[in-house]
């Protein structure tokens, strides 16, 4: 997939017999995404035309309402990871800025759409809104298309036992820790990322070494406890399945405090079962959610505390097998 990060950046010859244009933000590109972006995929095909998925950074709420931005599913990477998987031959990463937030309707279509991607088809959801104050919406853009000669199409909701699937969704999910519920809606396990860090090497003194990760502050992390996971490295790539390859290896994972330690720092810490001699440190890594242990717990002592990481350990092999 190629990936543009401004509209100078897109090559005339990519959109010289025009394209199939998906546009929305995509955190986490969940299943509901999905829906949309395989009716755009399947328009694509049949007109013999390129999909190109337009998405926005940073998220529109930052620039337009500071503060109000919510925490991310996915990161830009994750989420370009899962676009291709999704089908999309090219992604366009429009910085949003003030300027692009200023746009109005017309102006957006106009300069982005129609002299840019040479979009044929527009495909979005149902609930989307562009332009300066959100002004438009599939009607318009309908209504924009007549005019300049595209196609708009808007994928209604849809969900699974009343409940819609939504970005929203993944993160009420994930911060009451339900990280199962989660992948069922994102069609994929919930995942951070960050860069390895020496820690305070007391896993390690415990005789279970952990990577602590550093993770960006505008993370989705789900609610403090214990999770069964698996470990990826992401940069430099993993060369070698014992370095974590997909799927990734198994891993006890803890989210929280500390409390036993009297910590105050909220970590991410992830244990490779059976495994001391991993070069981690200084490494881009992905933590993957699979399944939701235990809440947070203090401990009276050091030894109630590495009984129950042995059995932390133990229950994640049972909840991983199979995987």
């Amino acid at each position: 997939m190629q990936v543009w990060r401004s509209l100078p950046a897109v090559p005339d010859a990519a959109v010289a017999a025009g394209s199939v244009v998906s546009i929305g933000v995509f955190d986490g590109v969940h299943r509901g995404h999905a829906e949309v972006l395989a009716v755009a995929r399947a328009l694509a095909d049949a007109r013999g035309l390129p999909l190109v998925v337009l998405t926005f950074d940073p998220h529109p709420l930052a620039v337009v309402r500071p503060g109000s931005e919510p925490l991310l599913v996915s990161t830009l990477r994750r989420r370009l990871e899962l676009l291709a998987r999704a089908g999309a031959d090219a992604t366009l990463v429009l910085p949003f800025t003030a300027q692009v937030a200023a746009m109005g309707p017309d102006d957006f279509v106009g300069q982005v759409l129609v002299q840019r991607l040479r979009c044929a088809v527009v495909v979005v959801g149902e609930d989307f809104r562009f332009g300066h104050r959100a002004a438009g919406d599939v009607h318009v853009l309908a209504s924009l298309g007549l005019r300049h000669g595209f196609d708009a199409i808007g994928v209604g909701p849809v969900g699974a036992e009343g409940t819609r699937w939504s970005s929203t969704q993944v993160r009420r999910l994930a911060q009451g820790g339900d990280v199962a519920g989660a992948r069922d809606v994102l069609g994929h396990d919930l995942q951070v990322e960050g860069v390895v860090v020496r820690g305070d090497a007391r896993g390690r003194d415990l005789g279970y070494p952990t990577a602590n990760l550093v993770l960006p502050a505008d993370a989705l992390v789900p609610a403090d406890g214990v999770y069964a996971g698996r470990l990826l490295v992401l940069d430099p790539p993993a060369s070698q399945a014992d370095l974590g390859a997909e799927p990734g290896l198994p891993a006890a994972v803890s989210v929280g405090t500390n409390p036993t330690f009297d910590g105050q720092e909220r970590r991410v810490e992830a244990y490779v079962l059976d495994r001391d001699d991993l070069p981690l440190y200084g490494r881009l890594v992905a933590v993957r959610f699979v399944d939701r242990l235990r809440g947070q717990q203090r401990f009276g002592s050091v030894p109630d505390l590495v009984a129950q990481m042995a059995r932390d350990v133990q229950a994640t092999r049972q909840s991983l097998a199979g995987w």
